[in-house]
């Protein structure tokens, strides 16, 4: 259509170079004639014998050449501002609709740069790009505070959780699952527990269940390796499962039943040791920093569940212990009387021999009695030997030497004490392991005696005892659970004023001090400075008989500090005296120093919060600024545009804007010239006006003034228009289309191809 454009305007301009030159040769041959009064003929000859003439004639041929020469390049020239003016209005359109979507916050809208020259739309596009940063920034920020945030909470919240309840485990299970549950928002959860008090029945026992906002009470147990719970427990490792079978999970709601989408199970991992597992179901996928928030969780639930265990266990065997020992205290008391008694019951026997068959039958009902010669051949057996020791008449163990009722690991020491007695020396008292006739052990509190005849010499040894077996399996029994216990945990014995009595390993290696300086120190000299007059008053009330559970800050020999979770018990003697106090404890400095990490991290986060928030001022700062650029940019814009407008006012072809409905925004000069109206008779009207109704059989035209009609867009059409005198004009017209912001504008260039002849 351009192409066809200039040359219309060459051929115009040829053209009317052509006439021109002619109507100056004929104006020149008409002076010629009229006023020279020169004839035709001799006008021949003089372009006979004067060449001028001739060259004279030639000058339409040559302003037709010039004027074809100069149309070219005023075509050229045309054609190039028109090109350059749809460019730069193109170019304006597609910056004003980027910046104004930025300006509403789309900044996902996507801009092409329209060559190297477009440095406004560079800019714009460098600005988008930045906002975009920042905002993905900002937003990456702040979800990891929330994160920080919620874990440090969480944390700070179970921990106050597992100081409650700790003597009652399946209550403090329920707690914790319930509130775990519900604080990562998933749908159920289980806690399992280890049970394996017996060695050959270790196994999983559930101790707390919830599910869908409710408790449960499923009694359930997982035998030792048995599924995923099983694995988790021999791995040691958190199990994330994201394809759970449908038979998995039983636990059902009032409304249904409902497998959940995933699965994660926790091992309550403590010091390399697995006390339990945490099972949480979920409709949700679990987001990797709730995961290492469920491990830390299950860390400090399993240290707790050790030490519930542990003070437990101390309890139990502590009060059996003290039971037991009192037991033990009044048996020896009784015993030593009764030795004594016997004693002296010997003593007499020999100033008063007619009471010795009374006294004798006396103690044949009480005691354990035999005859021995110095040679150690049984003499005489009391029935009470006789069945203690398991045989049913005297001949079976009369005449039988004493080895065949001791140990053999005990010969070697019992024969220097039998050597001893055989000489006449001291009397033995004391316990002693004999072996019955079935091979089994009697424990007894055994006295020998002399027995002298009246010269002096030994006549033959009385032996005399009480079966102590059951108090003595009793107190190995205890025995070995002391040791257990101080293998355990930390047991320290003092004297009601605070002095060390006796002391175990673990608290030598946890004060740092050796034996020789613990033996100089009282439990005053362990204890921080700060609560040493809180400690005081607790002692007071344990050396009066209470009984004391707590945590304790001390101090070690480097002026470590720690913490020990720590019981204190008063041991009474067999008067109802206090004798001694037993300290029992577990070191939780780990555990306290994470509640004190756990706080100094929360005071961080406030202060990073905070930080944030005079980030977020100066963000705001900058965005403020953004949005002054932006405007100064738009004000760019709208100068652009205006220049653009008053361009396209002095453009030589017609221009012609309307909108969706056929409303007209813009007419420039030249269509006002080639419509002969002004534009203020056009702009706010319908185009309609610029078309007389019988050229609306038109198909372009049509399209054009009707509102639904689809417009023809980018093609050249050549139509034939009326202006306000009437004239018909051939003219060009190529239609152009723009939204924006969802509002349709039309744009027509008309350039007029019609050719005044002269």
């Amino acid at each position: 259509m351009k192409e066809r454009n200039s040359q219309t305007i060459v051929f115009k301009y040829t053209i009317s170079g052509f006439i021109i030159g002619l109507l100056t040769v004929l104006f020149i041959l008409v002076i010629d004639f009229f006023i020279k009064k020169i004839s035709f003929s001799e006008i021949v000859n003089l372009h006979r014998s004067n060449p001028v003439y001739l060259i004279l004639d030639l000058t339409p041929f040559v302003l037709a050449f010039y004027a074809y020469i100069l149309s070219k390049k005023y075509a050229a020239a045309s054609d190039s501002l028109h090109n350059s003016l749809k460019h730069e209005f193109d170019k304006n359109q597609k910056i004003f609709r980027f910046v104004e979507k930025i300006r509403l916050g789309k900044i996902d809208t996507d801009y092409k740069v329209q060559g190297s020259d477009d440095v406004l739309g560079q800019s714009i596009l460098d600005l988008r790009d930045n906002l975009k940063k920042n905002q993905e920034e900002e937003e990456k920020r702040r979800n990891e505070d929330q994160q920080r945030n919620w874990i440090a909470e969480g944390l700070a919240k179970f921990a106050d959780i597992l100081r409650k309840d700790t003597d009652n485990i399946e209550e403090l299970s329920y707690n914790l699952i319930s509130k775990l549950v519900k604080y990562i928002s998933a749908n159920q959860g289980a806690l399992f527990i280890i049970e394996d008090e017996d060695k050959a029945d270790k196994h999983l026992k559930m101790t707390a269940c919830y599910a869908y906002e409710r408790r449960k009470y499923a009694d359930k147990r997982v035998e030792w390796g048995d599924g995923t719970i099983g694995a988790v427990m021999l791995e040691q490792e958190t199990v994330y499962m994201t394809d759970v079978p449908e038979s998995y999970v039983q636990i059902t709601s009032g409304l249904g039943e409902a497998t959940p989408k995933c699965l994660l199970v926790v091992p309550l991992k403590f010091n390399d040791d697995v006390h339990g597992v945490i099972e949480i179901g979920a409709f949700q996928n679990i987001e990797k920093y709730i995961i290492e928030f469920v491990e830390k969780v299950a860390e400090s639930v399993a240290s707790t569940i050790s030490n519930v265990k542990i003070n437990t266990k101390t309890a139990t065997l502590l009060k059996e212990s003290q039971l037991q020992a009192e037991t033990l205290a009044a048996q020896e008391e009784q015993m030593r009387q009764n030795m004594e008694e016997l004693q002296a019951t010997q003593e007499e026997a020999a100033r008063q021999s007619e009471k010795f068959v009374t006294f004798t039958n006396a103690v044949n009902h009480t005691l354990i009695r035999a005859e021995y010669d110095y040679n150690g051949t049984l003499l005489y057996a009391n029935t009470k030997f006789l069945k203690k020791m398991g045989y049913e008449k005297n001949s079976d163990v009369e005449g039988q030497n004493i080895s065949m009722f001791v140990n053999e690991k005990d010969q070697e020491w019992f024969n220097k004490i039998w050597n001893s007695l055989a000489k006449g020396g001291k009397h033995f008292e004391g316990d002693m392991k004999h072996v019955t006739k079935q091979g089994r052990d009697l424990w007894t509190m055994s006295s020998y005696t002399c027995m002298r005849k009246d010269d002096g010499e030994v006549d033959k040894i009385l032996f005399l005892a009480m079966d102590t077996t059951e108090q003595k399996k009793q107190s190995l029994d205890y025995l070995g659970q002391i040791n257990a216990l101080n293998q355990a945990t930390i047991k320290v014995d003092f004297l009601p004023t605070g002095d060390l009595l006796e002391f175990n390993q673990k608290f030598i290696d946890l004060m740092q001090y050796s034996v020789f300086e613990l033996k100089e120190k009282s439990v005053f000299d362990f204890i921080d400075k700060s609560e040493l007059n809180k400690f005081r008053e607790i002692w007071d009330e344990v050396s009066q008989g209470k009984t004391w559970e707590g945590t304790l800050r001390q101090r070690t020999k480097e002026d470590k500090e720690i913490w020990v979770r720590a019981s204190l018990s008063a041991v009474k003697d067999m008067y109802d005296d206090i004798a001694k106090i037993i300290y029992i404890g577990n070191d939780e400095t780990h555990k306290k120093l994470m509640e004190i990490e756990t706080i100094t991290q929360t005071e961080l986060l406030k202060k990073h919060e905070e930080s944030l928030l005079q980030h977020k001022a100066d963000l705001k700062a900058q965005l403020k600024q953004a949005r002054e650029d932006v405007k100064l940019q738009f004000k760019e814009i709208e100068k652009v545009q205006k220049r653009t407008e008053l361009t396209l006012q002095g453009a030589s072809d017609a221009i012609v804007t309307f909108d969706q409905a056929g409303v007209v925004k813009f007419f420039n000069k030249a269509a006002q010239e080639l419509w002969e109206i002004d534009k203020d008779g056009v702009i706010g009207r319908n185009i309609k006006k610029l078309f007389p109704e019988d050229k609306y059989e038109n198909d372009f035209i049509n399209s054009l003034i009707d509102p639904k009609a689809e417009k023809i867009i980018g093609e050249r059409k050549e139509i034939d228009i009326k202006n306000i005198s009437g004239e018909e004009i051939s003219v060009i017209i190529v239609l152009s289309m723009a939204k924006l912001e969802g509002e349709t504008t039309y744009t027509a260039f008309i350039q007029n191809i019609s050719v005044d002849l002269f």
